[in-house]
């Protein structure tokens, strides 16, 4: 029984094609991990300021010069996490908006704005960070993906503005009016403690704006690296023509276009997603798993 349940578990969790799960357990498992070594220093295990050394290590520096000694730190510094409350959170608004978010476009789309977000974000704080007027810092180095989840937030409110939320107690909310809350609560922070990070959160928000209403115009900037591997397919079929003709045909007529889609999500814009019909839904669901 309980080796079934794991099973289950492992393929509700694992083998679907949202990197959600993957992404957040990479960070509980590191977060256990320098935490232990913490815990270990006071037992004189190890040498006390390890956890320290490991922490800096994998988190961006401010100073460029530190990060040209310590480049992996641009991809590892997302991962890295100090607070139990931080962690937590993190991951619960990366599982709610990035499932919404998952439920309207594809795999693709979302790994293109979150990693987008992490790596530009980080690129931002290292070339503001060394502005004197701009830098404030109360800390010299960057660690969690919270610019990621700026990103990932303010294209999914754009996307659904009117989609509502139940909130316990308070009632159905908006995601946009979510989204203006959480964004702007964490800028302000930001603002007071670290004026880098602020300036790097702020243009991770208008990021995700941007990638979004150009997705809205028909422009799907994720699909840059997309369109040389479907042309490469294309001169495939084109030699294969006569012995394909049919197969081909059937799976052209189920991809939806992208003008029907870009109606779609603009009467969501408008309307809201519960104002669409099941036909409308069925063709956003095909949308979302094309080239996942």
């Amino acid at each position: 029984m309980k080796e079934n349940v794991l099973k289950s578990f492992w393929r509700d969790t694992y083998t679907t094609s949202s990197p959600i799960p993957h992404i957040i357990t990479i960070q509980v498992i590191l977060f256990v991990l320098i935490h232990v070594v913490d815990l270990l220093s006071f037992s004189d295990i190890v040498a006390s300021n390890l956890y320290d050394d490991v922490v800096s290590t994998l988190s961006l520096p401010v100073s460029f010069a530190e990060f040209l000694s310590q480049p992996w730190s641009l991809i590892t510094h997302p991962f890295i996490y100090q607070g139990l409350f931080n962690i937590l959170f993190d991951c619960l608004w990366l599982y709610w908006f990035g499932n919404i978010f998952l439920n309207f476009l594809n795999r693709r789309q979302f790994l293109y704005v979150f990693i987008s977000g992490l790596v530009l974000g980080g690129l931002s704080y290292l070339l503001f960070g060394n502005v004197p007027f701009l830098a404030n810092n109360l800390q010299n180095q960057l660690n969690t993906n919270t610019l990621g989840l700026a990103a990932l937030i303010s294209a999914t409110a754009l996307l659904l503005p009117t989609y509502e939320i139940r909130v316990f107690i308070i009632g159905n909310i908006r995601l946009r009016t979510i989204a203006i809350i959480y964004l702007g609560l964490q800028l302000g922070m930001y603002a007071i403690s670290d004026r880098t990070v602020a300036i790097a959160y702020l243009g991770m928000i208008l990021f995700g704006l941007a990638f979004m209403y150009e997705l809205k115009k028909g422009h799907d900037w994720s699909r840059f690296f997309h369109k040389k591997l479907t042309r490469r397919n294309l001169k495939i079929v084109y030699k294969n023509e006569n012995t394909n003709a049919l197969s081909q045909k059937k799976e052209y007529s189920d991809v939806p276009n992208q003008e029907t889609i870009d109606q779609i999500l603009d009467k969501i814009s408008m309307s809201g997603y519960e104002s669409l019909t099941s036909r409308e839904k069925e063709i956003l669901f095909k949308a979302s798993k094309q080239d996942q």
